[in-house]
């Protein structure tokens, strides 16, 4: 008995010996680890902290169609800010976040002009950097009853953020995540809507429309509570760009829309070029690109004077051109293509150009994005109710 008791205790006092050099030894990564989480740290924010307050608006856009008479309630989807947003101190919440969101209800258009409605709640944001923050936010297109009463179509988004920021970063494929959110996007043809009849003699009684939000569409974020954040570096925040050496372009002011439809779906850039290269470019090279990799060339409807210039080694040219998109709201770079060698020979970003644009521009294209917008789908022409 006294032989197993001293060979429990020589193992237990070996055992602890051995704890205690461990103990005592570094944790093998753990510095190396810091210090990289540190390097991230300081190359993307200032050091300063920001409060994101109740009074604060965020403008996001869906990343996929939601139609009250196809969407179903659980859907998952995507949403994404398109306008940095900023503190005192600088930027908060940059443009390109994504939001999750799920549709938890709906209800179907109904007599006397009833529209139907869908109620949205999200659950967390995605910072480009991979930062994850909780939320907890709803948005619904139930207006109140005088408003309804009123055919008044006017509605604001309610988050409500919950928590701070999740710590660590996540490595993100964003090709991936965007192709993922792209993949969930359709297009909804629709025709005019047309009020049915109840009964013969009744008189006529419009029946509500389906509600629809799709890409492009932007919507309203409110703040319902405070949350600190870190504020980013401006360079930490630029798009890449592609340069060529002599060829300076400058974009100078940046406009948003309508096209001759009224649909607000055109880019107006003033730019200013300065070709010192040895290359000669035409207006005709040029074009927006998108970060889906979606080309737009020069729209006829706008001014079309530095389309059809040839600009020459050593000539410097201002001028304007317009640009008709699939959604305004896209990150976007304009390009000057390499006609002999089929390649991109230049490619500079026009968000990069839009955060040194004075507010009062913002302001004057965030009032034309937003100016008369309501979700209202009128219904396609095979499904009239008569």
């Amino acid at each position: 008995m006294k032989k197993i008791l001293s060979f429990i205790l020589i193992n237990t006092l070996m055992c602890s010996n051995i704890l205690l050099v461990k103990a005592a030894e570094p944790l093998k990564g753990s510095v190396t680890e810091t210090n990289e989480f540190k390097q991230i740290q300081d190359e993307l924010f200032t050091g300063k902290i920001e409060t994101l307050d109740r009074k604060d608006i965020i403008n996001m856009t869906v990343s996929q169609v939601l139609d009250s008479s196809l969407s179903v309630e659980g859907d998952e989807f995507f949403a994404e800010v398109t306008d940095d947003v900023y503190g005192d101190k600088g930027i908060i919440i940059p443009k390109g976040t994504f939001a999750h969101g799920k549709l938890t209800n709906t209800t179907e258009p109904g007599r006397l002009g009833k529209e139907a409605t869908m109620d949205l709640s999200f659950d967390y944001l995605i910072t480009p950097d991979g930062r994850e923050i909780p939320i907890e936010g709803q948005m619904t297109t139930k207006l109140h009853p005088v408003a309804q009463g009123a055919k008044i179509v006017a509605q604001d988004v309610g988050y409500t953020v919950a928590g701070g920021a999740v710590g660590g970063f996540m490595a993100l494929n964003w090709l991936g995540l965007g192709a993922a959110i792209a993949s969930q996007g359709y297009t909804l043809a629709g025709g005019a809507a047309v009020g049915g009849t109840v009964g013969l003699g009744m008189a006529l009684m419009r029946k509500g429309n389906h509600v629809l939000i799709a890409p492009g569409d932007e919507i309203k974020v409110k703040v319902n509570t405070s949350i600190d954040l870190p504020v980013y570096k401006t360079e930490a925040l630029k798009q890449e760009e592609l340069l060529y050496k002599g060829l300076d372009i400058n974009i100078n002011d940046v406009k948003h829309g309508k096209d001759p439809f009224g649909e607000v779906n055109t880019i107006t850039l003033t730019i200013l070029i300065s070709n010192m290269s040895d290359k000669t470019i035409s207006g005709l090279d040029m074009a927006l690109i998108n970060d889906y990799n979606a080309k737009f060339s020069p729209s006829i409807f706008g001014n079309t004077k530095l389309m059809f210039r040839q600009i020459k080694p050593g000539d410097k040219v201002a001028g304007e051109v317009s640009f008709a998109v699939d959604n305004i709201n896209r990150k976007f770079w304009l390009i000057f293509y390499d006609r002999k060698k089929s390649k991109i020979l230049t490619k500079i970003s026009v968000d990069n150009a839009y955060r040194n644009l004075p507010e009062k521009t913002k302001r004057k294209n965030e009032k034309v994005r937003t100016k008369h917008k309501n979700y209202k789908k009128d219904d396609d022409f095979m499904e009239l109710d008569f």
